[in-house]
């Protein structure tokens, strides 16, 4: 698998699970439901989501062999 391939799998694992976390978080909003353990844990979720997509992106690139 090119570097490339990884590098899509990986964006489309970790966009799934920010937008599965966004439509949990989005869901309690629209039942008003803000407050209490269920929007802590989807707001957690939510941080953890975003954490790891941002320390994804900022990652070291590995160098082409030339």
């Amino acid at each position: 698998m090119t570097f490339n391939d990884e590098f899509r799998l990986a964006t489309y694992k970790l966009l799934l699970e920010l937008d599965a976390s966004t439509t949990s978080m989005m869901l309690l909003v629209s039942s008003r439901d803000t407050a209490g353990v269920d929007w802590d844990l989807a707001v957690q979720r939510h941080r953890d989501v975003c954490e790891a997509w941002n320390s994804f992106l900022h990652q070291p690139v590995p160098k082409a062999n030339i």
